[in-house]
């Protein structure tokens, strides 16, 4: 049997964050938010890891991240870029911005050669999730799952967040995914606008949600490669400027026509995240307090 794989989708510039968040130091010693990341997951057992890059990243992310990553675990780059596209379609005049997180998996794809975890770079889950991640994928290469978080921990007072929110079966199986692009804290509640915040619907604080923190048997490549164009078709002509490939979408899809059912794990820990530049103080204080109580070592990375 494989060994699972560890897929950090870094690609993102961080727009919101006004700069590149995944390597924007958050610990005492200059550790990232990707750094806890893979040093949990290879406290649970990842030996392997793929950092999903923009091409033009790639020298700033080996000085920074990959060089020290070396001496611990196997480092591998893919790349996404905005013309990486199916035979047959062009990029819009314009368009700049990737096509989401299912289209940079896709961008792994050749990278992947075991079942596989999926995390973003700019988001902090915890040991727990990592550890209930590998053992599923270790004992059934065939286990689709997700770790999800209750909306409340994931939000942020700064701004608008996107979040993938789940239905969950009595049993602990994903119903739906449906990607909420703009959810926002108010008074006393949490709502998310699809007009922009124009106006707003109610969601229920508890609700679980996808924080892309997922684990995949390595078929499920060949089945989100498969709906790639089948997307382009539709989205182009809705919304060629933004659409986006999503994973959440792809596991929904998947689910309503019956290839696959997805396994919902619960963490433990708390969601930390730096959607805005307004959060960084809080994830630093958080890094700072979890060392003292001796989850983390400092420095993070011994040479």
């Amino acid at each position: 049997m494989s060994k699972p794989v560890l897929v950090v989708l870094a690609a993102g510039m961080g727009s919101r964050y006004h700069g590149l968040k995944q390597i924007d130091p958050m610990g005492k010693n200059g550790e990232k938010i990707l750094d806890y990341s893979v040093y949990d997951a290879k406290q649970a057992g990842f030996e392997t890891v793929v950092f999903v890059i923009k091409p033009e990243m790639e020298e700033e992310f080996e000085e920074v991240v990959g060089k020290r990553m070396r001496k611990h675990m196997q480092v591998k780059y893919a790349f996404q870029s905005v013309d990486n596209l199916p035979e047959g379609f062009t990029v819009p005049e314009g368009r700049t911005k990737p096509w989401g997180t299912g289209h940079a998996v896709l961008c792994a794809a050749k990278q992947i050669d075991a079942p596989f975890a999926v995390i973003n770079a700019d988001d902090y889950y915890g040991p727990h999730g990592y550890r209930m991640l590998f053992d599923a994928l270790s004992q059934d290469e065939q286990s689709c799952v997700m770790v999800a978080y209750p909306l409340s921990s994931t939000v942020t007072e700064s701004g608008h967040v996107s979040r993938g929110i789940c239905k969950v079966s009595a049993d602990g199986f994903l119903e739906s995914v449906t990607e909420r692009t703009w959810i926002e804290c108010q008074k006393d509640s949490i709502a998310y606008s699809e007009d922009e915040g124009k106006t707003f619907v109610l969601l229920e604080k508890e609700v679980p949600v996808s924080m892309n923190f997922w684990g995949f048997p390595k078929n499920f490549l060949k089945r989100a490669e498969e709906g790639f164009p089948k997307f382009l078709n539709h989205a182009l002509k809705e919304n060629p400027m933004k659409c986006e490939y999503f994973l959440p979408s792809i596991v929904s899809q998947m689910i309503e026509q019956e290839h696959a059912k997805v396994r919902v794990l619960k963490s433990t820990d708390r969601w930390y995240g730096v959607t805005y530049h307004e959060d960084k103080e809080t994830v630093m204080r958080a890094f700072e307090q979890m060392s003292k109580e001796g989850l983390y070592p400092q420095p993070l990375w011994k040479e």
